[in-house]
């Protein structure tokens, strides 16, 4: 990375988040040299600089890299915070768990510090690897598709501004300006299916599949999701109805069937509060069930069969557990306004139905009122606006469907 390249970078990086609320930034240091190089980067921005690490407890030297991380951040006057995470209890898929609690801790941590966006150092390298992970795994275009440069999620904006920078390129920075990082040793475990295709990438760039080509088709796979993506939601507006928190359309729709089964996975992602689409396979097992019956439950949604149409409702039991505060958005989409008490609780109605006598007047079916929110004192029913009880209060969706798909 020359000098004019470095001075791009660094203005790439100030400039990631483009929202005016983002006065503070953050920065996700793990000690490696692509978060090292970000950080040390990110400093010479002019704009004030918060780095967090979060050590998972999982190995020894965890500890050391993260006060590693530390010094540099004292030396560069960056306000350093480390968060633990020690939740890991042996099962399941050790990254994905990783992966996620980093992303809960780092989100706490940005909104009590008053960062408002956090910058993320994925690179050029780790594109291509997950290119060729997915396409292992027979991905369609949006797996394959290039993960976004800048994001929001649960109320953080986030950025990977080095997506095109490679990791050699960012290694010979560190050396240039004399800056020390650590070498994770899972980076050579080959249990991880991330460690085979990086210990392949050699062998492949023998013929052609060179990081930065894996890196070319990732960007176009991307550039084809957001047409696909931008014709779903012109076709959303001629097909799908909004019916409360339902969506109702055609069974057969006269589009493309691609279009179509985005329509159906977009659905489900929206009502089921989906961090990414359902997996085809999910899909399938949708399609199968319908054509043994007249619904079926996937993905914390219940898809009825209603004459030519389909109804893709909240399934109860995804929701029965979520309770939340009311001043709080329940269930990633519900609203409710009304005479505010601390001692109150949003929840799924369930068989508090049976204490709505006009719910059917209220014209929803019944177990999309009762997969709805209510207002509860304990055990106490108090209000249920999907039925028709205590009008003292309201309810809505937040985010309509047509808005979702054109901010997904």
């Amino acid at each position: 990375m020359q000098l004019d390249d470095e001075a791009r970078l660094i203005r790439r990086i100030a400039r990631a988040f483009s929202t005016p609320d983002v006065d503070v930034i953050g920065v996700a240091v793990s000690g490696g040299g692509d978060s090292m190089a970000l950080l040390h980067l990110a400093a010479k921005t002019g704009k004030t600089i918060k780095a967090v690490t979060v050590d998972h407890g999982l190995r020894a030297g965890a500890a050391a890299e993260a006060a590693m991380v530390g010094q540099m951040c004292n030396e560069l006057g960056v306000a350093h915070t480390i968060l633990e995470w020690r939740d890991w209890d042996g099962h399941g898929n050790l990254q994905a768990a990783a992966r996620q609690a980093r992303y809960k801790l780092m989100t706490a941590w940005a909104k009590d510090s008053g960062v408002g966006g956090v910058l993320l150092g994925h690179n050029k390298d780790d594109i291509a690897e997950t290119y060729l992970m997915r396409l292992s795994r027979k991905a369609g275009i949006d797996g394959l598709a290039m993960m976004d440069t800048a994001f929001e999620k649960d109320g953080v904006h986030w950025a990977r501004p080095l997506c095109h920078v490679s990791r050699a390129d960012l290694r010979d920075y560190l050396t240039r300006v004399d800056v020390a990082w650590a070498d994770d040793p899972s980076n050579d475990d080959v249990d991880f299916d991330r460690v085979r295709v990086r210990q392949a990438m050699g062998q492949l760039a023998e013929i052609g599949l060179t990081a930065d080509a894996l890196h070319h088709a990732s960007v176009a796979a991307k550039k084809a999701r957001s047409a696909l993506d931008y014709y779903t939601a012109v076709e959303a507006r001629a097909h799908v109805q909004q019916d409360q928190g339902d969506l109702i359309m055609a069974r057969h729709l006269p589009i493309p069937d691609d279009i179509a089964r985005r329509l159906r996975s977009k659905a489900l992602q929206w009502i089921g509060g989906l961090d990414y689409p359902p997996r085809q396979s999910s899909l399938q097992h949708l399609e199968t069930g319908l054509a043994l019956g007249d619904q079926a439950t996937v993905a914390g949604c219940l898809v009825s069969i209603e004459g030519d149409n389909l109804r893709f409702a909240r399934e109860l039991n995804a929701v029965k557990m979520t309770a939340t505060t009311i001043e709080a958005i329940w269930d990633k989409r519900w609203q409710m306004d009304g005479p505010h008490s601390a001692e109150l609780q949003i929840r799924a109605l369930g068989e508090g139905i049976r204490d709505c006598p006009d719910w059917r007047q209220m014209g929803h079916p019944r177990a999309s009122i009762m997969a709805g929110p209510a207002i509860w004192r304990g055990n106490e029913l108090i209000s249920a606006p999907l039925a028709g009880l205590n009008d003292e209060w309201t309810v809505r969706i937040v985010a309509d469907f047509h808005s979702y798909l054109n901010t997904h």
